[in-house]
């Protein structure tokens, strides 16, 4: 959806929908997985919150752990593939 709205609103750019789909497609597996195995990490450490800031949400941290693990994954992806041409 994001590379059809950068398409029309600057036609010179043509973004590469193969690579948002699969990038899309990637990164929700990866989220999960970090955010996974940050919590497994925190049970076996018997740490139930990083922080007090957001109660009831588990910390400050816990609010990063599937983007800590989607960040060096999007990199990896941009590094090999464009997502929009033009630019």
């Amino acid at each position: 959806l994001f590379g059809v709205i950068v398409e029309r609103m600057a036609p010179e750019i043509r973004a590469n929908l193969w690579v948002f789909v699969l990038a899309g497609l990637i990164v929700s597996v990866v989220a999960q997985i970090g955010d996974l195995s940050m919590s497994v990490i925190k049970r076996s450490y018997g740490i139930k919150d990083y922080g007090k800031i957001f109660p009831g949400h588990g910390g400050v941290l816990d609010r990063f752990d599937s983007v800590l693990a989607v960040s060096v994954v999007l990199l990896v992806i941009t590094s090999f593939f464009n997502f929009f041409e033009g630019i």
